[in-house]
C-alpha cells in the first residue's frame, strides 16, 4: 500500500507540472491576444477620447455630439464618464479601454479574457494536484508559493471583472508577469513535491501562508494600478501643458482610465488588502510561538513582514493627507510592493533565518 501511495503522489506531481506547462501555453495565446486588442482596435473612438482630454485640460467640458439617424430622429452621444480629482487636479474622462471602445476590439478582449479563465483554471488544477502529491497546504516551498501566488492574481482580476469592474485594461500587463513568474518558477525555483520539517506540520501553514499569498497578489494589482497612474499622469500633464505626445504613447494612454480614477483604483485596493496583511503578521507571530516558542525572534522574514507593513501603513497615511495625495504617493506605494518582493525572493535566497529550512 505504501508502494502504491508513493506512486499515486508521484503521478499526481507529474501531473501538477503538466498542467502548470499547459497553463503557460494558455496564458501565452491570452498574451497574444490582448496584444491584438490593443494593435488592432479602432482608433476612432479613441481620438474622440483625445478631443476630450484636450477640451478638458484646457478647462472647457467635452461637447456632447449630436448625431442623426436614417429616419431623422436626433440622438445624444452618452457623455464621456468623468472621474472626480482631488482638489487643485485635473478632472478628465476615462478613456474607452484596451478595445478603444469598438466591437472589433471587443471581440479580441473577450476571446483574451476567455483564454485568461481557462489558463487560471488549468493553473489552478495543478495547484491542486500539487497538494495532493504532497497531502499538504501546496505552498511550503518557493516554487510552490510562486505558482500559487500567480493562480490568485489572476484570479483576483477575474473576480474584479466579474463584478463588472472596468479593468480589462490590466489584462496584458498581468498575463505578462503571470507568465515571467511561472517562467522563474519552473525553471529556477521548481522543488520536487516532498514532505515538510515537523515545525511546518501546522493547520497555520494553511491560515497563515494563504492569507500571505492573497495579500500580495492584491497588493500586485494596487501596484499595477500605481505604475499606470504615474504613466497616465505624465501624459495628462503633457496635454496639460499644451505638448502633443507620440503616436504610440497618445494610442496607449488615451485607452486608460484617467489618472484620478487610476488613483483611486490603486488605493482602494491597497487600503481594502491592509487590514488582511496585518492579519497576516499576527497569526505569523502566533505560530512562532507554537513551533519555536518566541512569538517574535528579529527574524529577517519577520524583520521584511514588518517593514512591509509599516510601508503601506505610511502609503495609507500619506494617501489620506492633504499634499501627498498622486505621485508622492504612488512612489511609496510602489516602494511597500517593492519590500514585498524583495521579502519574497531577497530574504529567501540571499539571507538565512529559521523561515530558509523550507529550500526554494
Amino acid at each position: 500500500m505504501t508502494l502504491l501511495a508513493a506512486a499515486t503522489n508521484e503521478s499526481l506531481a507529474d501531473l501538477s507540472n503538466k498542467l502548470v506547462y499547459a497553463s503557460m501555453a494558455v496564458y501565452t495565446l491570452a498574451f497574444f491576444a490582448h496584444i491584438t486588442e490593443w494593435v488592432f482596435g479602432s482608433r476612432s473612438k479613441v481620438g474622440r477620447t483625445a478631443a476630450a482630454l484636450t477640451t478638458a485640460a484646457a478647462g472647457a467640458a467635452p461637447a456632447v455630439q449630436v448625431r442623426t439617424k436614417g429616419g431623422g430622429t436626433a440622438v445624444l452621444d452618452k457623455p464621456q464618464v468623468v472621474t472626480r480629482s482631488a482638489a487643485g487636479s485635473r478632472d478628465v474622462p476615462d478613456g474607452p479601454g484596451a478595445a478603444g471602445g469598438t466591437e472589433k476590439g471587443d471581440l479580441y478582449g473577450r476571446i483574451a479574457v476567455s483564454l485568461t479563465v481557462l489558463g487560471f483554471l488549468i493553473e489552478a488544477a495543478g495547484v491542486v494536484s500539487r497538494a495532493m502529491s504532497v497531502e499538504r497546504a501546496p505552498w511550503g516551498n518557493m516554487y510552490e508559493f510562486s505558482v500559487t501566488f500567480s493562480t490568485v492574481a489572476v484570479g483576483a482580476y477575474l473576480a474584479l471583472l466579474a463584478l463588472k469592474k472596468n479593468v480589462r485594461w490590466l489584462g496584458l500587463i498581468l498575463i505578462t508577469t503571470v507568465l515571467l513568474d511561472l517562467g522563474i518558477a519552473t525553471t529556477w525555483l521548481y522543488t520536487a513535491s516532498d514532505q515538510l520539517v515537523p515545525a511546518l506540520h501546522s493547520y497555520w501553514l494553511w491560515i497563515h501562508v494563504s492569507t500571505a499569498i492573497f495579500c500580495g497578489a492584491v497588493f500586485y494589482i494596487g501596484a499595477a494600478g500605481a505604475v499606470l497612474y504615474l504613466f497616465r499622469d505624465s501624459y495628462e500633464a503633457h496635454l496639460e501643458a499644451g505638448r502633443t505626445p507620440g503616436c504610440f504613447r497618445s494610442s496607449v494612454m488615451e485607452r486608460l482610465p484617467s489618472a484620478a480614477s487610476l488613483d483611486k483604483f490603486s488605493y482602494r485596493i491597497n487600503a481594502a488588502v491592509f487590514p488582511l496583511w496585518t492579519f497576516t503578521i499576527v497569526a505569523g507571530a502566533i505560530w512562532a510561538g507554537d513551533a519555536w516558542g518566541r512569538y517574535w525572534g528579529w527574524d529577517p522574514k519577520e524583520v521584511w513582514s514588518f517593514v512591509t507593513w509599516v510601508a503601506y501603513a505610511c502609503y495609507l497615511h500619506a494617501r489620506a493627507t492633504a499634499g501627498w495625495k498622486g505621485r508622492k504617493a504612488a512612489y511609496l506605494a510602489l516602494f511597500a510592493f517593492a519590500c514585498w518582493i524583495w521579502n519574497y525572493y531577497g530574504v529567501n535566497i540571499l539571507l538565512s533565518g529559521k523561515h530558509s529550512y523550507a529550500g526554494v
